[in-house]
Formats: C-alpha cells, sequence, structure tokens
C-alpha cells in the first residue's frame, strides 16, 4: 500500500498559484491538501495547474456558513459541490459547528453522506476544534448513531480540548482508527494544537505518540487492501506556530518543519 504525502495551501497563500504548485512538485510531495478557488478564473488556473503538474489533491471545504442549521446546510453543499471541480481523491470536511445539537450534527452527516453515495466521493469530517469532530466523546455518540461516518484524523485537536494523551478513551481511538480516511500529520499537546517544533528533542514524547496513532491508522489501511493512504504534513502558520517575544515573528520555519515530517512520514510508516 501506498503513501501518498500532500502539502497544505495554509501559510503559503502568499504565493501564486504557479509558484505554489512548483514549490511543492519540486520538493517531492504526491499532491496537495486545499480548498477550490471560488473565483471562477482563479478555479480554472487552479485545476489546470494540477494536471500540468499531476499532483493529487485532497479537497477540503472549511468555508460553509449559516446563522442556523438550515443556512449552514444550504451552504455546506454548496462547498461539497465546489470542491468535486477539481476531482478529488477525497474531499476532508469542516463540518458543522460544537454548538450545534445532536439532531444538527447527525443531519450534516447525512447531507455528507448522501453526497458522497450521489457523487462516488468519501467526505471525510476533520476532528477539529470548534466542528462537529470537536472532541473525542462527541465524536463517540455520533459513531454509536451513524456507521457509516468517516473522519479526517487531526487527534491534535484532540490532545488539546481533552488535556491528556487520550488514556481515557482507547476504545473510542479504536473506532476513531477505524473509519479514518485521512491524515493531517499534525502533533498536539495536552495545551495546544501544535508543539513548537517537532525536530526538537524537548517533544519526542508527543511526537512518537502521534506516530503511533498514525502506523496503527496505516496499519488498518494495509489489513483492508486499500490502495492508498493520504496524509496531509499539516503543521502549520503564526498563531498555530508560537511567535517570538521581541518580534512576533514564527519561531521557525513552517515549510522546513512540513518537509521533515514528510520524510518523518516516509521513513517511520513506509
Amino acid at each position: 500500500m501506498k503513501l501518498l504525502i500532500l502539502c497544505p495551501q495554509w501559510g503559503l497563500e502568499h504565493l501564486t498559484l504557479e509558484d505554489f504548485f512548483e514549490k511543492v512538485s519540486s520538493a517531492g510531495y504526491n499532491g496537495i491538501d486545499t480548498w477550490v478557488p471560488e473565483n471562477t478564473i482563479e478555479r480554472n488556473k487552479f485545476i489546470s495547474l494540477l494536471n500540468e503538474y499531476q499532483l493529487s489533491i485532497v479537497g477540503h471545504q472549511h468555508q460553509a456558513t449559516g446563522r442556523n442549521i438550515d443556512e449552514y446546510c444550504k451552504s455546506y453543499e454548496y462547498y461539497l459541490n465546489l470542491t468535486m471541480e477539481c476531482n478529488p481523491l477525497l474531499i476532508n470536511s469542516h463540518s458543522g459547528r460544537d454548538y450545534f445539537s445532536l439532531d444538527e450534527q447527525l443531519r450534516v452527516i447525512d447531507i455528507a453522506e448522501e453526497f458522497s453515495i450521489k457523487n462516488n466521493i468519501t467526505v471525510a469530517h476533520e476532528t477539529h476544534r470548534g466542528r462537529l469532530g470537536f472532541s473525542p466523546y462527541n465524536a463517540s455518540a455520533l459513531f454509536n448513531c451513524r456507521p457509516e461516518m468517516k473522519i479526517t484524523a487531526d487527534f491534535s485537536h484532540w490532545t488539546c480540548v481533552t488535556e491528556s494523551f487520550l488514556e481515557n478513551c482507547s476504545e473510542i481511538m479504536e473506532e476513531a482508527v477505524k473509519r479514518t480516511k485521512h491524515v493531517h500529520a499534525r502533533v498536539g499537546y495536552t495545551q495546544g494544537p501544535q508543539i513548537p517544533d517537532p525536530r526538537s528533542p524537548y517533544w519526542e514524547k508527543e511526537l512518537l505518540f502521534f506516530t503511533a496513532l498514525w502506523s496503527s491508522i496505516l496499519k488498518n489501511h494495509s489489513t483492508l487492501n486499500n490502495e492508498y493512504l493520504t496524509i496531509t504534513t499539516e503543521f502549520g502558520p503564526s498563531p498555530y506556530m508560537l511567535t517570538g517575544l521581541n518580534d512576533n515573528k514564527p519561531i521557525a520555519d513552517q515549510w522546513e518543519i512540513n518537509l521533515f515530517m514528510k520524510d518523518w512520514l516516509l521513513d517511520k510508516l513506509e
């Protein structure tokens, strides 16, 4: 089974599309993890560059808005359809809101599942703060109600939200691993969603903890004889990355950290 390592556009938005694609391709990534431009001209250029550089893409839906569940669901369907225009391997979805009721959260999941079946595409709900997968316990309630629910595993949010290394939810984690279709390889800790630098020996414990989780996901995919597993090196820019007290500049280079993570994943997981 093949690992497909993807690069996020998050943190590189200052680059032109041409420069972004060239940078990603030259670095040896298999593809990108990003949103589709809403502007028609930019979207056509984006799709053309995808084809030119022969990069895979996981489409990233995070834009859906709405003051209530009806408005949100209408917006959600619009952005799911927009994301399909880039022919993604799957759609990574920032789904719903953490303040939605259980029934409202299930409605969002049902829309995604209906869309998934209709378009023959996986929609994976990211385990992200502020969304319907914001904690392992809320996710577990959704798992119990919707056996078909699939996730993007970004467990850095869960270590932050629970202020733990998830010691008290081993059964939930086993289920989450089985439902994972995509991975965001960012290392969190008990007080935040991103350690300062995975290259530092001071954060080795956290790096190894997350690597073990990703390894279990890869093992599950191998057991199912899946063709590939997509993983995005998703260390982010400020304010995810800490900044200096005197100059407010990032304390490390996001691009270099994600390159380190790409090589780490290929070395430790393959």
